[in-house]
């Protein structure tokens, strides 16, 4: 997609069970972006659980929202704006001659890559394109609850898990129903178009980032991928509590299914930017490359949030802003509640979040009530005035097993209020020397730096002031704005990364130039129909500049037009050729002139 000199760039804001239609910090965030950037057109692409909730967000006048809703819908088309006629077409073409030439031979591989444990992100990419070509003829429902697919992927994953070097166990047949569900309600969002814009940028690596990740391949389109927390990591302690729900098969097939997707937007984003240094630990781990990380923290509104005195309070007050959740530990705070009023009878601590796990709530209840807390802890709910919230206390507690840059500590610091938190994720970046930190899990050391504090009003009116210029220095909104711009400037122009191991830029300008001649010439030939015309040419690129950061795409465009021939035997030749080729290319899933 090309840029005009007066065009605004167009973005699609990928998201996943968060904005607009849920409250959270990745939703504060997101709203932060689409209101403060009215120079950037946003396409809110909204993976749903079910298309009934209620938005929580309004959009501005440079925002849209597609809808795709994962469970909920008795048609998978239904959120797409296709013509009755064309969709009773495509599943009149369903039948099982087709689905066992044009789709098993894909679907098959797609399950093999997802089982086994090591993961190739350039063929799962490949073949969610190929997918998605299948389902611009052919009928989403129809193929999935066709018998032939059921029956193939029963014997298909036996097999595979009967091999030990996939490791995994044997399902049942629940195991094989839910697996099979699974791939039906998530692999939707390959049946939903990507609108094309300039760049895409997802806010997490999951599977939000897929229709980034096949605009990156498909179109070239730059990705940029935003962390908040690391995916991966958060999906194991999910289901790490969710252990007796799942079978051990189950368990092992979601989070491969979970660790394809994440690779894969680790492999086609040309800019990962984890919102905390400590997430990069993560990423570098999972094959991010480190020149491709670029950090950039949240940061707050200091026009909103402001360190204005309060009325003093009736009681020592000390404010948690946090959803009720496992990963929020609230249990511990509770625990700690009840220390600090063995030392202070008086203290209250006001719990600001709404309820994201029901069960978890009553646990909390159930808590305070046998430690006799009623008038000690108070669940207060969703409040829409933060900067309220901050101020009706002496200072902020946040007790998370798990966080990344949160919030509710940038905004704590720029409201003035001192700090007690656990020292997870990127809270200590955040914080600095500005606050008490203590180990998770750990009511007594909470506790403790609670009464420290409410017990010396020098300490922590010193610490907020140290907080609110420490916040002022690195989290502003206006800092986030600035960096995220540059970003999406600098990949909508498509700024092509050096060659670092060539010298000659005169013969390596030659060499670009012609090749894009030759991709130029292949996707014209594609577009008209003529494929084996296509590959030559695309043959041709490849040949003329091997270490480009091109070749990927080039070979997964080979790859592609041997699909539309039905030549599967040399798209799965391909598939082995492109790992094996792209080893040698520096800027591996980089952006693409």
């Amino acid at each position: 997609m090309n840029m005009g000199a007066n065009d605004k760039i167009k973005v699609l804001l990928s998201t996943e069970g968060t904005y607009p239609y849920h409250q959270g910090g990745v939703s504060t965030w997101c709203d932060l972006l689409v209101q403060r950037m009215p120079d950037v057109d946003f396409i809110i692409y909204s993976i749903l659980a079910n298309p009934f909730v209620t938005q929580k967000f309004p959009v501005s006048s440079n925002a849209s929202i597609i809808k795709i809703p994962l469970w909920g819908t008795e048609e998978p088309s239904e959120h797409l704006d296709v013509p009755f006629s064309r969709i009773l077409e495509s599943k009149k073409r369903t039948d099982d001659e087709n689905i066992r030439k044009h789709f098993l031979p894909l679907f098959i591989k797609l399950v093999e890559e997802i089982v086994r444990p090591q993961k190739n992100p350039a063929q799962f990419g490949l073949l969610l394109l190929s997918l998605q070509d299948y389902l611009q003829v052919y009928e989403y429902k129809a193929t999935f609850k066709s018998e032939l697919v059921w029956e193939q992927y029963k014997a298909h994953l036996l097999r595979l898990c009967g091999d030990s070097a996939n490791r995994i166990s044997q399902p049942d047949i629940y195991g094989m129903i839910q697996s099979l569900g699974w791939l039906y309600r998530f692999l939707n969002i390959v049946n939903t178009p990507v609108p094309k814009v300039h760049v895409t940028h997802s806010s997490a690596s999951g599977f939000c980032g897929i229709p980034c990740a096949i605009d990156k391949l498909r179109n070239r389109t730059p990705y940029l991928l935003t962390e908040h927390g690391v995916y991966l990591r958060e999906q194991y302690l999910s289901l790490g509590k969710r252990e007796r729900e799942y079978s051990s098969f189950l368990s092992t097939f979601l989070i491969r299914f979970i660790q394809s997707v994440v690779s894969l937007n680790y492999y086609t984003a040309d800019q990962v930017s984890p919102v905390c240094g400590y997430n990069t630990r993560w990423e570098t781990r999972l094959g991010v490359s480190q020149r491709n990380v670029k950090v950039i923290y949240n940061g707050v509104d200091n026009t909103v949030f402001t360190d204005t005195p309060s009325e003093p309070h009736a009681k020592p007050t000390v404010v948690s802003i946090a959803r009720i959740d496992p990963l929020k530990d609230i249990l511990t705070l509770i625990r700690s509640a009840a220390k600090v009023k063995e030392s202070i009878p008086d203290a209250q601590i006001i719990i600001y979040g709404s309820v994201s796990v029901p069960s978890y709530y009553e646990e909390c209840l159930a808590l305070r009530e046998q430690l006799q807390l009623q008038e000690t802890v108070i669940f207060a709910g969703h409040t829409s005035n933060m900067a309220a919230a901050y101020q009706s206390g002496d200072l902020v507690v946040l007790s998370s097993i798990s966080e990344a840059f949160p919030y509710s500590v940038v905004e704590a610091m720029m409201s003035g209020k001192a700090i007690v938190s656990t020292d997870v994720g990127g809270v200590k970046e955040a914080v600095g020397e500005a606050g008490i930190l203590v180990s998770p899990r750990d009511p007594d050391a909470l506790a403790e730096g609670m009464v420290r504090l409410l017990q010396n009003a020098e300490l922590r009116h010193s610490l907020g002031r140290d907080g609110r210029e420490r916040a002022m220095n690195f989290f502003t909104l206006d800092k986030v704005l600035d960096l995220h711009l540059k970003s999406y400037i600098r990949l909508a122009v498509r700024v092509e990364e050096q060659w670092t191991r060539q010298t000659d830029v005169p013969k390596r300008t030659a060499s670009l130039a012609r090749q894009r001649l030759y991709m130029e010439r292949g996707y014209a030939l594609a577009a008209n129909g003529l494929d084996p015309q296509a590959v030559e040419q695309f043959r041709h690129a490849v040949n003329e500049a091997p270490v480009s950061v091109h070749v990927p795409v080039i070979l997964l465009e080979i790859s592609s037009a041997y699909n539309r021939m039905g030549k599967f035997d040399l798209v799965f030749q391909e598939l082995e050729r492109i790992q094996a080729l792209t080893e040698s290319i520096e800027g591996l899933g980089q952006g693409v002139a």
